[in-house]
């Protein structure tokens, strides 16, 4: 096990893990140097009990549910990456790299903050990106995959905003969920510049309305409920005489999607 890899992955996710840790970060940072391999566990392991132990709430429950969000995403991302000719050389192919690291290093954190905190992470499940033969053509044609890796940002970012509430007991957990949900955001607003990009439509780079740009209905239970023009208690369109149309006001926030609607969404990608 390279620890130095490891906290690289967790920094990658929360920058200030260390500082809420250790007042002396570069005492973690040179672990992977000092420390015997056989320390190493309980090392990480006190690491995580400090910054991400919790003492009520389904924590672990949560980090499971998002880690299998994140292995569809890593998995998905992979297998396009490894399909000769599907993504166009130069900066798509850059960017989804890019894309698919992240993915990747959110999953090898998550298992770690799981693992590390006492808990077992669930386990990968098998994949079926075609969706029951939804999306047939997935990893031979640029316009689907692009479609569908929306489809998925867009879920993960409705995903973890709907478990923000759950993880309120612990601020560092909450702030490192919050931290991919950031990262997840940036994701699908840049997938969905490339479907703009390659003529898939006007498609912006946020969510207008419950307006998919995807054209499929099987996708319409990621963006039902966009539509809300209501925040706080306050209704947003034309609000204080502004001329704020109902669409801009249904652009300017996610809404929370709850753990049973995304896996109902995700589910016809997973094999029973």
């Amino acid at each position: 096990m390279n620890f130095s890899n490891i906290l690289n992955e967790i920094e990658k996710i929360d920058p200030e893990v260390y500082e809420r840790t250790s007042g002396r970060r570069h005492l973690l940072k040179s672990f992977g140097a000092k420390v015997a391999v056989a320390a190493l566990p309980f090392a990480l392991g006190s690491l995580f009990k400090k910054a991400y132990g919790q003492t009520s709430g389904d924590i672990p429950g949560v980090l499971n549910f998002a880690l299998t969000l994140e292995y569809l995403e890593a998995e998905f991302y992979a297998t396009a990456i490894a399909s000769n000719g599907l993504i166009p050389s130069g900066a798509a192919s850059g960017a989804i790299a890019t894309i698919g690291g992240h993915e990747a290093a959110h999953v090898n954190f998550l298992k770690t903050a799981i693992t590390a905190s006492g808990n077992m992470p669930v386990g990968k499940p098998n994949f079926d990106f075609t969706a029951g033969g939804l999306f047939p053509d997935v990893f031979s044609n640029y316009a689907t995959f692009l479609a569908v890796a929306q489809a998925f940002e867009d879920t993960g970012v409705r995903a973890y905003k709907g478990q923000a509430g759950n993880l309120k007991s612990s601020n560092d957990v909450l702030t490192a969920a919050l931290n991919i949900h950031s990262v997840e955001a940036r994701h699908a607003s840049h997938i969905r510049q490339m479907r703009k990009n390659n003529n898939q439509g006007n498609v912006k780079p946020w969510i207008t309305g419950n307006q998919s740009g995807i054209g499929s209905p099987a996708v319409q239970p990621i963006y039902d409920g966009e539509e809300n023009t209501t925040q706080a208690g306050l209704q947003i369109t034309n609000i204080n005489s502004s001329g704020v149309t109902a669409d801009a006001a249904s652009e300017c926030f996610d809404e929370p999607l709850e753990k049973q609607q995304v896996m109902s969404i995700v589910g016809p990608f997973i094999v029973p």
